[in-house]
């Protein structure tokens, strides 16, 4: 359909998928773009033993946005455990790897298990090679590698990645600039969303594109990332990494969490992210409130549904 509505959504972990699930039911074109920083578990093993870019992140977006049984999705994400190599490997790890040695080429790997998959959209790494992501805290001590950089417990000041010249996709590129929305979370703001902006080109597309450009804000803070932070703190860090500002529209939950969910994420030194309304409207930004979680599993997870629907409700407006 030509005049399907165009969205890039971007980001990683856990939280991209929320955002994918929730708009693949409505006819719009989706592009995600993932960041590609995870030396952690079986991404960090397949990483450093094929020397390929990580596809954990890559195949929970695939998973989400794809057509296939429940059982096909059980085994895309089934991890071993076994006293053998393959211990702590996801299934869909190691398909995308195979994939990759089958094609040649990462992203040409990404693109067939798309096709298998019957993936809504298309689905592209930040980056087509192998890269690090380090930080510099707030004491002046360099911390390097994704999985390594919350475990310090420090105040992050900046993160970074080696290598720095990075070129994005040309898909990619091209996707930003037909783009008539682009969503950025939820997710780890340093490791998971932060990260696909530091790829030069892409970040100053972004600045380029008349599309708006809307963060989905965590609904709890993390420990070792954002302790502590409130909603325009998440804004702020995402502007410090980047030549201009860029985002216009924040969408904040509004639904009150139980005493013993706010119990049990206290334990682990998490909190709700505070919505601070004048510094919000000092940055200039649009604050859309609304009841986007969901906690039937016994933690704070965005209803997909309530923000597809948002995210949807904004093309209805003269802004997008």
């Amino acid at each position: 359909m030509t005049d399907q509505k165009k969205v890039v959504a971007i980001g990683g972990g856990t939280g991209l998928p929320a955002v994918l699930r929730g708009l693949k039911k409505y006819p719009v074109d989706i592009t995600a773009i993932v960041t590609v920083a995870d030396d952690g578990g079986s991404s960090g093993m397949l990483r450093n033993e094929l020397r390929m870019p990580p596809p954990g992140d890559i195949r929970n977006v695939l998973v989400s946005l794809s057509d296939i049984e429940p059982m096909f999705e059980q085994l895309l994400q089934h991890r071993f455990k076994t006293d053998s190599g393959l211990n702590g490997h996801s299934m869909g790890n190691l398909l995308i790897a195979a994939l990759t040695s089958i094609t040649g080429d990462f992203v040409k790997g990404v693109r067939e298990l798309s096709r298998i998959l019957n993936v809504h959209g298309q689905v592209l790494p930040a980056a087509d090679q192998m890269i690090m992501l380090g930080a510099v805290m707030s004491d002046g001590s360099i911390v390097e590698g994704e999985s390594h950089i919350p475990e310090v417990n420090k105040h992050i000041e900046r993160v970074f990645l080696k290598p720095a010249d990075i070129q994005p996709l040309p898909e990619s590129v091209r996707a930003i600039r037909d783009a008539d929305l682009i969503t950025f979370g939820p997710g780890s703001l340093y490791t998971s969303v932060i990260p696909n902006l530091l790829v030069p080109e892409l970040a100053e597309e972004i600045y380029r594109s008349k599309a708006r450009k809307v963060y989905v804000c965590n609904v709890m803070t993390q420990k070792g990332e954002t302790d502590h932070f409130t909603a325009s703190q998440h804004i702020e860090a995402i502007h410090r990494h980047v030549a201009h500002p860029f985002i216009d529209t924040i969408i904040v939950n509004s639904r009150p969490i139980k005493v013993d969910l706010l119990k049990r994420y206290a334990a682990e030194e998490a909190e709700p992210v505070r919505i601070d309304w004048e510094a919000l409207n000092d940055l200039g930004i649009d604050v859309i409130h609304a009841p986007l979680i969901k906690t039937n599993d016994g933690v704070v997870r965005h209803d997909e549904a309530v923000v597809g629907q948002l995210l949807m409700s904004l093309f209805a407006e003269k802004k997008v």
